[in-house]
């Protein structure tokens, strides 16, 4: 074997595990590393860089696309090579998207994300005790590394099932090419990330430093990871524990928590989020990162001006999804089959070409100020997901108690609705919750995992249709993703999913 000597940046270590070819070479030396971390200001470089990645999945956005384009909520327009996900026609190459270039909206994205944030966490996880810095910030420090570990690996799984835990930075080959694990093994992994997070963080207050993890979004990330994880009674404690927090609550406004002008106010419901700023993201980079949602929601060539400055309408509801709300749910305003043009004239969605007649605009996103990109924030964690977590994890312990209907009903009555109805078995009202979901959490990247970790997509999908894809078909092995090919290739311990192989 040829021997030499390689130097390597905290940045670029991961692609140890990202390479397109297996190395050879052995790893002697990581001067660079062994220099650096030495500082407050060493320290706090490196946590921003632990961030970064869920930038790269939210400003693609392939954290959103990836999951709403293979659920029963919303859906591409097909010119641009997304309806692989609506149609899953993708393969272990994610040949489609790599073709039009758009890897960056794929599950690969995802993968690719996940293991650069898990890379980035393990640096700080190993190095920052030995700073010398502010004892106080290096707590907290060290809690948001093991947070975001413990969220790039629930990112993993929820996507491709069986995934590599990786707890040590590539400082050598043999912490580089790991194999994967079960996925028991990755939540007790994740469990454990989050207790040591849980004593380390600040607690969420209106001084909290936008963008940054606080306890509350580890014990909201602990109580989600847990209700996936079917452990019921974990899910139930720790978004009981999040509720203690008096300074969090629902918004009393639905529509605010999207306001782009009420993103400060609206951290009272966003636990966390990604902070997409016009300047400068905090949850990444120095430099400005913004997403594409803006972009994709609304009329074509900036129609409505009040959804941007700029819009595609490449992303639209489904009829069915929209005629599911109550008329007088609150939510469904955040949905339209009408825009208004640069006229001031109200123009029927269905006018829009060559899209299908038959579809709805999301409104979520809108952001009519911004002239350098797309600022609004996109929820990751709010309250709204705490209480409904509760209500489905108390259901499931214990039926559907008073507890449980509270939780349920106090979301519904943000919405403009009265109680769920009373009198449900245990399994309506966990259905009801899982609806309720629906309607909460549309354009947010979720709805596709409550299918998938209730075994529901396979019947739940194919009513999903429209004139542009009045045909979808799922298959068993479309609950997890496949892992790409070219981490395969770069990584031989590791081995496809069953069914894809």
């Amino acid at each position: 074997m040829k021997r030499i000597t390689t130097y390597f940046t905290p940045v670029c270590l991961t692609l140890l595990m990202l390479a397109s070819c297996q190395l050879d070479e052995q790893v002697y030396s990581s001067i660079y590393t062994a220099n650096f971390y030495k500082t407050g200001a060493d320290a706090q470089a490196a946590i921003t860089a632990a961030y970064d990645p869920i930038a790269d999945m939210y400003s693609g956005p392939a954290a959103v696309l990836v999951p709403d384009f293979s659920a029963d909520q919303t859906y591409p327009r097909a010119a641009v090579s997304r309806n692989a996900l609506t149609l899953f026609t993708y393969d272990v190459n994610y040949t489609a998207q790599r073709t039009a270039g758009r890897l960056f909206e794929s599950p690969q994205q995802i993968w690719i994300s996940c293991y650069d944030g898990i890379e980035k966490a393990n640096w700080v996880i190993e190095k920052v005790p030995g700073a010398s810095m502010d004892a106080a910030r290096k707590k907290e420090i060290i809690g948001e590394a093991f947070f975001l570990r413990a969220f790039y690996h629930w990112m993993a799984t929820k996507n491709f099932g069986e995934v590599i835990i990786k707890i040590k930075p590539s400082d050598v080959q043999a912490n580089a090419y790991v194999p994967k694990s079960a996925i028991a093994d990755v939540y007790k992994q994740i469990y454990q990330d989050l207790d040591s997070a849980v004593v380390k963080l600040p607690t969420h207050t209106a001084s909290l430093v936008k963008g940054r993890a606080s306890k509350e979004a580890a014990l909201a990330l602990y109580a989600k990871a847990a209700l996936y994880n079917q452990d019921w009674a974990t899910s139930l404690s720790k978004a009981q524990a999040v509720m203690t927090n008096a300074y969090l609550m629902l918004m009393p406004n639905v529509l605010d928590i999207y306001d782009v002008t009420k993103e400060d106010v609206a951290r009272v419901e966003n636990i966390f989020a990604f902070e997409s700023e016009s300047n400068a993201s905090v949850s990444g980079s120095t430099s400005a990162r913004s997403h594409q949602m803006v972009g994709l929601c609304g009329p074509p060539g900036s129609n409505g001006p009040a959804y941007g400055l700029t819009t595609f309408g490449s992303f639209f509801a489904y009829q069915s999804f929209f005629n599911s709300f109550d008329p007088t749910d609150k939510r469904r305003a955040l949905l339209d089959t009408t825009y208004i043009d640069k006229t001031g004239k109200t123009v029927p969605q269905k006018s829009i070409t060559p899209i299908t007649k038959n579809g709805v605009l999301v409104k979520k996103y809108m952001d009519p100020f911004s002239t350098t990109g797309n600022t609004n924030n996109i929820p990751i964690f709010r309250m709204a997901d705490v209480y409904l977590i509760a209500a489905e994890a108390e259901a499931h312990l214990n039926g559907p108690t008073t507890a449980a209907y509270d939780y349920a009903d106090a979301v519904r009555h943000r919405a403009g609705l009265g109680d769920l109805t009373a009198g449900l078995s245990q399994q309506a009202f966990i259905d009801a919750v899982l609806q309720e979901r629906s309607w909460e959490f549309f354009a947010e990247g979720d709805r596709w995992y409550d299918l998938t970790r209730t075994d529901k997509f396979m019947t739940v999908i194919p009513l999903a249709v429209s004139d542009y894809y009045p045909v979808r078909t799922p298959q068993p092995k479309n609950k997890y993703f496949p892992i790409p090919q070219d981490e395969l290739n770069a990584n031989t311990l590791l081995t496809q999913n069953d069914p894809w192989k």
